[in-house]
């Protein structure tokens, strides 16, 4: 290991804000030295970190919601790892809004630690050095590390596999469209936040909620419907309190292992395929077949990585 790179890594032990958004920068840009710097990170804290996924669809209220968990949070001592997930810009692939202009209450806290991540083009609503940065954040001493997804409704099921708790937020006024999210991310989801509780049509909204989610509260003994309003801070402290007994319920019972052990195989399989990209696009450029992309691929594998199809 570099002398540059063990600075790194003192600064992240140390809650240096610089060398952590250095680290991070490194990894996420497949740098020179980021195997290093990932082999060489606390593991003990990063089993004990809890990392908690909020998603759900634009206007739901998504940001003023973490923004006020943060608060909560750092008023109980705890340390804050953010992950701002934006859309990518077409031209430069940057996270096109910023964490900065969404989490301004807490850019002056040191014990806070944000970092705005683009998705670069994937569908399922994380980039693939998510979980990099996750792990970074909590060898820098994050014991809670949220993250916020860009709000592309039914594509997000990435967060599923990266975080421990997946929260939903959403708002009364989707109407039917409730319907169509009940197949997908909405089963999967561990809790269910009605934020804008206020509004027309909360209360129905909440009932078909907890209709949907009765077994899973059974299962767990947690609330697992909740209702906020996080404009105005109402229900925070109550979501973070089920929240809280539900890691509990996730350690005790192995499942938070089972969920860390799956998120690691679909990262490796992530980057994987992130790393054979360029081999593969190399060989599609200097080919001129014109025969199906199914059997295409299989001939670019078996030639390309030398595995008998």
């Amino acid at each position: 290991m570099t002398a540059s790179n063990e600075t790194l890594l003192t600064g992240i032990t140390n809650h240096d804000p610089r060398a952590i958004g250095r680290a991070i920068s490194i990894v996420e840009n497949n740098g020179e030295g980021a195997a290093d710097i990932l082999a060489s990170l606390d593991q003990e804290r990063i089993n004990s970190v809890v990392v908690t996924g909020i998603t759900g669809p634009p206007g739901a209220g998504k940001s003023t919601l973490t923004s006020g968990l943060i608060t909560i949070l750092r008023k109980t001592g705890k340390r804050v790892g953010i992950i701002a997930v934006d859309p990518s810009s077409p031209i430069s692939g940057g996270a096109i809004l910023g964490d900065r202009i969404r989490m301004m209450d807490h850019a002056l806290d040191p014990d806070v630690v944000v970092r705005s991540m683009a998705t670069r083009g994937r569908l399922g609503g994380l980039c693939a050095s998510a979980g990099a940065t996750v792990r970074i954040m909590a060898a820098a001493g994050c014991e809670v590390i949220l993250i916020e997804t860009v709000g592309v409704g039914q594509s997000e099921m990435d967060i599923v596999q990266l975080a421990d708790i997946t929260v939903m937020v959403l708002a009364p006024g989707f109407g039917d469209d409730i319907q169509a999210m009940k197949a997908g991310l909405l089963e999967v989801a561990d809790f269910l936040v009605v934020n804008k509780s206020d509004q027309p049509g909360a209360s129905g909204l909440l009932m078909d909620m907890e209709q949907i989610f009765a077994a899973k509260e059974e299962e767990s003994g947690v609330a697992r419907v909740l209702e906020t309003v996080a404009s105005e801070n109402k229900g925070l402290v109550e979501l973070l309190q089920s929240m809280d007994t539900f890691s509990d319920y996730l350690t005790a019972t192995g499942q938070k292992e089972q969920r860390r052990n799956r998120a690691l195989n679909a990262e490796t399989l992530d980057w994987i395929i992130e790393m054979l990209r360029s081999r593969f696009l190399d060989a599609m450029n200097e080919s001129s077949s014109q025969k199906d992309p199914r059997i295409r691929a299989k001939e670019f594998i078996s030639k390309t990585l030398q595995i008998n199809q």
